[in-house]
């Protein structure tokens, strides 16, 4: 990693790794004066961290020590760089358990800390097969530095379970990052997508054109699942949210459930087989952090609605209503499912 990478990474695992309970005891009357000036190296802390150490602990069995353990020193994050169109930046630990992804548009992490941190964690608690990424910290900064006020390091972070748990080098596992195709997408859609560059277009959502073949029970349980998570989101105004789905082949090696923090049975995290024994299926529902009802999105949504008098595409999976998204996603859901018995 480079130098930037290598100083964000550091402040990651220390936050992680100091104790909650000596977190402000800890605290120096030089430590905002000393991280006002770093440019890299913010002093993170951890958002809630009670919230999140019962979630860990008593919903999903996973103890301090286990969890740490990925954490144990500064060099225990590798850097997977810019993934996607938020801005946001990514790294997994080197056990490949976890997945680190800044969040560094003040609307989603206000609205992920003020408005759903609190739903989120009593639904993943009531329901345990839960689709929801599984999100075990919530890192932001504690005080203003220069790296933070002009967008040279991020200053919030989201530590989540890593889908791809397991996953050899070179392997032939596959990902699809999928949302309803149906919206209008300005880079797609736009003079036939000839004023984006591949790159651009390249980060859209993927199109999965074979079908989930699932037995009756798993399919089922799956789209009740997806009912019910959706449901969470769409009453807290929530849209663009994303299906990823990782599909395995049975033939190459097995996946090493050592890698998996969380002790389930088999299921969707694991890997749920298809009926014709060829795959392993994996998703979870991810990037629910677009809220209608914030600053930036009702910009987006007039901006698009003023373009639309000009030219009617119709809505943008961001300026869609929540309970419209909702039914889209659901229905892209149903058409991907196919039960064999």
């Amino acid at each position: 990693m480079g130098r930037r990478d290598d100083q964000i990474s550091r402040s990651i695992v220390y936050a992680i790794r100091r104790d909650d309970q000596a977190q402000d005891n800890r605290l120096r009357f030089w430590k905002p004066i000393r991280t006002f000036f770093a440019l890299y190296g913010l002093f993170l802390i951890k958002i809630r961290p009670e919230l999140f150490k019962n979630l860990r602990e008593k919903t999903w069995n996973l103890s301090d020590k286990e969890y740490k353990a990925s954490f144990q020193d500064n060099k225990s994050l590798v850097s997977k760089g810019d993934m996607g169109y938020s801005g946001s930046t990514f790294y997994t630990t080197k056990d490949n358990r976890y997945l680190i992804k800044s969040v560094p548009r003040r609307f989603e992490h206000s609205f992920f800390r003020d408005d759903l941190l609190q739903p989120y964690v009593s639904h993943m608690e009531s329901q345990p097969k839960s689709l929801l990424v599984r999100i075990t910290d919530f890192l932001g900064w504690r005080y203003p530095s220069l790296g933070g006020l002009f967008g040279l390091s991020p200053t919030y972070h989201l530590v989540m379970e890593n889908l791809l748990h397991g996953q050899e080098e070179d392997s032939d596992w596959q990902t699809f990052d999928l949302k309803p195709m149906s919206y209008f997408f300005p880079e797609r859609d736009i003079a036939g997508g000839k004023l984006a560059s591949e790159a651009t277009k390249s980060k859209l959502a993927d199109k999965f054109h074979e079908k989930l073949l699932l037995s009756r029970a798993d399919a089922d349980e799956f789209l009740k699942t997806l009912e019910q998570d959706t449901e969470l989101l769409a009453r807290h105004n929530a849209v663009d949210y994303s299906l990823m789905l990782v599909r395995i082949p049975k033939s190459s090696t097995p996946p090493d459930e050592s890698q998996n923090p969380f002790k389930d049975p088999p299921n969707w995290r694991a890997g749920v087989p298809s009926q014709d024994d060829k795959w392993l299926y994996r998703a979870v529902i991810l990037d629910f952090f677009w809220a209608k009802h914030k600053t930036q999105a009702k910009t987006m949504t007039m901006l698009v609605n003023a373009w639309r008098m000009f030219d009617d595409k119709g809505p943008m999976s961001i300026t869609t209503t929540a309970p419209e998204y909702r039914s889209r996603f659901l229905d892209m859901c149903r058409e991907i499912v196919k039960v064999e018995e």
